[in-house]
């Protein structure tokens, strides 16, 4: 049979090619290569067998994976599988008669996981040799032919056919050669003596032992055989039994006993006393592994023992007596090692994808898992399981094979990084357990649109401001990461078709800085809005919206303005008093207007020229002139006064009018005088026309303002206005009054020392926003009232009232008290 299966093997040798696939089962593919292929010889053709797209190869990542995956390597573009470097069966599988590397073939897109094998075949590149190139044999005269004499075991790095296949003794008349074949890997040799010894016609004989392997041609080995032909000592060792049979752990410390073996030898003396000793082996591991009494018997632990690495050790036993000329027996010791869960699983990953999307589905797979445990039975059965996994599970794919998938809902803004730890534990006792960490990061998707801190925006700008002014910066947090989270602004629309955004303002789409692109002018725009979008840089993009309010803020960029008659051009300014006139006479009035609102718009009235005049006084709320005292005779005729009218702005701005205060004798002197521009006989001034225009609008509105009184006071039942009545004046049982006009609040106010009735209204700059009025109350005195929101600049009808008094209503039609009206204003 053995010779039958030499034979078999040299034809799959010779007349098959060196590589060739043994089979697929269940996706698993065999190869079978030489050791000592050169690198670059074809192991298979991977990719075809694997049914994979050649086309697809290089782009699906194409790879092979595995501990052993340095001896091999995959051509990309072919799929073909090659030698990559010197394999050396020998040194991977020593001498396992089955000598085979499992390897891994992966591809991507989808990931998936082939596995296959790869069995090197042995090739006759050993030669057979034996541990010492001598060897003594002390035989004596005495012995009878057939006694053997045990010849050491030949070593052969090769396995199966190429071992050790034969012994050969060179030709002599004394000794012949017994070989005993014990199997594939067991084969011994024995010097069997023919011929009675004669010391006295030879005393030593040297023979040659040759080894010879099965390889075609064969390879052999030699040792010299020198036979020391000695006196008699009749009687050998003789063992209790010819095979020893023990068992052992491989964690047994240093020292411990295996067995202990005994021979016995009926001579006396030194004939019968007996020495052990170890056989010379071809395994050398043994010598650092145990050891033997010599006196005793006893074998005993000397080094590491390893289940895993050897399973079971085979040793020869020798027993020599101590005679003149030694005689010597031997046995068999079957040392059996056994196993204990001294190796913890080994967690590796073999292919990893690091990065995943924050919407990556059910089931994707992350990763692949391989576990390994070099323990046998229970001790290398391993289960394994995660922790602090998050949104992961692994899944068991094929034997000690997992993949890692994704189990859960993915959000990168609440968690951007999960480390997985993967434990794996055996089931021996105690069991042992390996860990292994891997780090999934999750990629960013665009989810999250830019979000401002507010839904509105107020921004106030100053009138006269620059061109290209930053006004405001806009600012959005996106919660996205990279390209998702940059943000542009862009204006879309505005407020009103007649006003054109994109003429006032400009918006930086990348630093969100808002400039001006005119110098605004708070008489002609007091506010306008318009919306901002932030939008990110996603696939496909988000956005939102805010709304942006801005407030153009008055400056005192207006001079006041002297108000006719004194404003006429060309007109000459003077006054006549009689001379009789007493203390506090009334000379002029002077009006002045201011384009500004507020307290820029807030005027005073002071006489400049001459310098500390005590003959005139001005009102400085009223810019009213009047007498300090009785004219004198040694006062002028003609008294010039220059009037300052200033504004309460900063800086404050002022104008000036001339006024000549001309002293007659007599009040019967005293004429009314028109002052007027030298009118052109075809046509007015525009002034002029605007002014007339003017003063009839206000006498109408009075009318109207005074027909509406007398109505309210004649019919007014339950003394609340109409929802959307006309302006009224509404006296109270209390002696109060109020002005109302639908649901608007103004505050009229009137002058505490004038014969002239006026009204002075401040609207509310600012609509839609609450806005401040001012009103005036007697002489210098300024109050600061409710603060109205309006929509429509308001407008209240002229009257005449008496000084002192000051009407209020509400915008939302309530009475408040003021003080009594006087009966003459009726």
């Amino acid at each position: 049979m053995p010779r039958q299966e030499n034979f078999f093997s040299c034809l799959i040798y010779y007349f098959f090619p060196v590589f060739h696939i043994w089979g697929v089962a269940a996706a698993h593919i065999v190869y079978s290569i030489s050791e000592e292929s050169s690198p670059g010889t074809t192991v298979g053709h991977l990719a075809k067998d694997l049914h994979l797209d050649m086309q697809e190869l290089g782009t699906r990542g194409f790879q092979i994976s595995g501990p052993n995956m340095r001896y091999f390597e995959v051509n990309v573009k072919t799929g073909i599988l090659v030698v990559k470097e010197r394999i050396d069966r020998e040194e991977l599988c020593s001498r396992n008669a089955k000598c085979s590397l499992e390897l891994e073939a992966i591809v991507n897109s989808p990931l998936n996981l082939y596995r296959f094998e790869v069995n090197i075949l042995d090739v006759n590149d050993n030669v057979p040799s034996f541990r010492i190139p001598r060897l003594i044999l002390n035989v004596s005269e005495s012995a009878f032919p057939g006694e053997r004499f045990t010849l050491p075991n030949a070593y052969d790095g090769d396995v199966g056919s190429y071992s050790v296949k034969g012994y050969k003794l060179s030709q002599n008349e004394h000794f012949s050669l017994d070989v005993q074949n014990g199997g594939e890997q067991s084969m011994s040799a024995e010097l069997v003596l023919q011929k009675a010894l004669d010391r006295e016609k030879q005393s030593v004989i040297k023979l040659t032992l040759t080894a010879v392997d099965g390889g075609k041609p064969p390879k052999s080995g030699t040792i010299q055989i020198i036979i020391n032909v000695q006196d008699v000592n009749d009687n050998i060792p003789i063992f209790s039994k010819p095979l020893y049979k023990a068992s052992v752990p491989e964690n047994t410390p240093h020292g411990g006993t295996v067995i202990t073996v005994h021979a016995q030898d009926l001579d006396e003396g030194l004939n019968g006393d007996i020495v052990y000793s170890f056989i010379n082996h071809d395994n050398n591991d043994i010598f650092g592994m145990f050891s033997i009494n010599s006196t005793s018997g006893e074998i005993t632990v000397n080094g590491e023992l390893d289940h895993e690495q050897n399973n079971a050790v085979e040793i020869r036993v020798q027993a020599t007596d101590k005679g003149s000329t030694p005689r010597a027996s031997h046995c068999k010791v079957l040392v059996e090692i056994t196993d204990v869960n001294d190796n913890p699983p080994e967690v590796s990953v073999t292919s990893f994808i690091n990065v995943v999307r924050e919407d990556a589905s059910l089931d994707t797979m992350v990763g692949l898992i391989t576990v390994k445990d070099n323990d046998a039975g229970k001790n290398g059965v391993v289960q394994v399981r995660l922790v602090d996994s998050g949104p992961f599970t692994i899944k068991n794919t094929y034997k000690n094979h997992y993949s890692l998938v994704v189990d859960g809902h993915l959000d990168r803004e609440m968690v951007s990084q999960y480390n997985v730890t993967i434990i794996a534990a055996d089931e021996g006792t105690p069991p042992l357990s390996g860990t292994s960490v891997i780090t999934v990061h999750v990629s960013d998707v665009n989810d999250n649109a830019p979000h401002f801190t507010s839904t509105v925006i107020n921004i106030l700008v100053k009138e006269n401001s620059p061109v290209g002014a930053v006004i405001h910066t806009m600012a959005a947090q996106d919660a996205d990461a990279d390209e998702n989270a940059k943000v542009t602004f862009s204006i879309i629309d505005g407020n009103a078709k007649s006003v054109q955004i994109a003429s006032m303002v400009n918006i930086n789409s990348e630093t969100g800085e808002m400039v001006s692109l005119q110098s605004f002018n708070y008489e002609e725009l007091k506010t306008f809005h318009f919306k901002v979008q932030a939008t990110d840089s996603g696939v496909p993009p988000l956005s939102s919206n805010v709304t942006v309010n801005v407030f153009i803020l008055d400056e005192n960029d207006n001079s006041p303005g002297i108000l006719a008659p004194y404003s006429e051009h060309g007109s000459v300014n003077s006054e006549n008093i009689p001379y009789s006139a007493e203390a506090g006479y009334f000379v002029a009035k002077i009006r002045a207007v201011d384009a500004d609102s507020g307290y820029n718009a807030l005027l005073s009235y002071h006489i400049s020229e001459p310098k500390g005049s005590n003959l005139f006084r001005i009102g400085t709320s009223t810019g009213e002139i009047r007498t300090k005292r009785r004219m004198s005779d040694n006062d002028l005729k003609t008294h010039p006064l220059v009037v300052l009218v200033c504004d309460n702005g900063e800086p404050s701005l002022s104008a000036t009018v001339s006024i000549d205060v001309v002293v007659v004798e007599s009040t019967a002197d005293i004429q009314t005088q028109f002052r007027h521009v030298p009118m052109n006989e075809e046509s007015f001034s525009d002034l002029n026309l605007y002014l007339l225009i003017a003063i009839v609008l206000v006498s109408v509105i009075f009318l109207l303002s005074l027909i509406s009184l007398i109505a309210v006071k004649c019919h007014r039942t339950d003394g609340s206005f109409g929802r959307y009545g006309a302006p009224m004046i509404t006296t109270h049982p209390d002696g109060s009054w109020s002005y109302s006009k639908s649901t608007q609040q103004y505050d009229v106010c009137f002058s505490s020392d004038t014969l002239k009735s006026d009204v002075v209204v401040f609207p509310a700059p600012f609509p839609p926003v609450d806005a401040e009025l001012i009103s005036i109350n007697g002489g210098d005195t300024f109050n600061k009232t409710q603060t109205l929101p309006n929509k429509e600049k308001p407008r209240i009808p002229s009257f005449p009232i008496r000084r002192g008094y000051k009407a209020r209503a509400s915008q939302e039609g309530s009475i408040q008290s003021l003080p009594a009206l006087p009966d003459s204003f009726v």
